[in-house]
């Protein structure tokens, strides 16, 4: 298999510390499972306050069960993301409990596959308000808590799915591309108030769920004939350039695409 023999980033004492993080308040949107409880995981290790936000009350439980050690214990938040009513109560009860937010991290997203014969309309604004929609609404919120602090960071996700033309989920990719746009439409504005926006571009990271629903044979093949890198792409690998893209070292940082693919595109 094509990740039996890699290094894998998961003894974090062997990682870089940022103490710019340390007592930060940190908000996740989708954050009980995959690529989104890395993020809680790495950032509640360095001393961040952390919120997460998520409809999967049973994962979140399992995430914060082996996080008892931290500084401070991650707050969860169940939150429908694409019920904007119950986005913006969640980030202000977040702000109450952890401060006001200083790092957005825009993960919730939903990959689904779907087929452009059979979309209907609802199907295009559901998809819309899952991988897109909160993504502005929830940088909208904070933005004024930032201000406040005198800067802060927002990091939206995006995908390599739209950049290398994949097929089966053309809404996502639509919607992950338009992030993109998003994160430049809104650089030069917050840039000015000390504020950093950038997308981070995840390529194919194998969770527990794109074990189970994607990788196979094929996969495994497709893996190691176009990475540049050997071996899996993990979630915490996303996680540790999120650490960089909010501390203070990336203070000169905004506006740009940060891939991390194992050189897929």
């Amino acid at each position: 298999m094509v990740g039996v023999d890699q290094a894998t980033p998961e003894d974090s004492s062997a990682l870089a510390s940022y103490p710019s993080l340390v007592d930060r308040s940190v908000l996740i949107t989708g954050g009980a499972t995959g690529i989104g409880a890395a993020f809680v995981q790495a950032f509640a290790r360095q001393g961040a306050r952390v919120a997460l936000l998520d409809l999967d009350t049973d994962g979140a439980a399992v995430l914060l069960e082996g996080l008892e050690n931290t500084t401070h214990r991650p707050l969860f938040l169940p939150c429908d993301v694409t019920d904007l009513g119950a986005l913006a109560a969640a980030i202000d009860k977040a702000r109450k409990e952890i401060g006001p937010i200083s790092t957005l991290i825009n993960n919730a997203a939903n990959d689904v596959r779907h087929q452009l014969a059979n979309t209907t309309p609802a199907d295009f604004e559901r998809n819309v308000a899952v991988n897109l929609r909160h993504q502005y609404f929830a940088t909208q919120a904070v933005v004024p808590d930032m201000r406040a602090l005198g800067g802060g960071s927002v990091i939206c996700l995006g995908s390599t799915g739209w950049m290398i033309k994949n097929d089966g989920y053309p809404m996502y990719t639509m919607a992950k591309a338009a992030v993109r746009g998003l994160v430049n439409g809104l650089a030069r504005s917050l840039g000015h108030d000390r504020i950093r926006i950038n997308c981070l571009v995840p390529g194919w990271v194998i969770t527990e769920k794109q074990r189970r629903l994607w990788l196979d044979a094929d996969g495994e093949a497709e893996i190691a004939r176009k990475q540049c890198m050997p071996g899996y792409l993990q979630a915490q690998d996303l996680a540790n350039a999120a650490l960089f893209l909010a501390a203070d070292d990336s203070r000169m940082c905004t506006g740009q695409d940060f891939i991390v693919d194992g050189g897929w595109v």
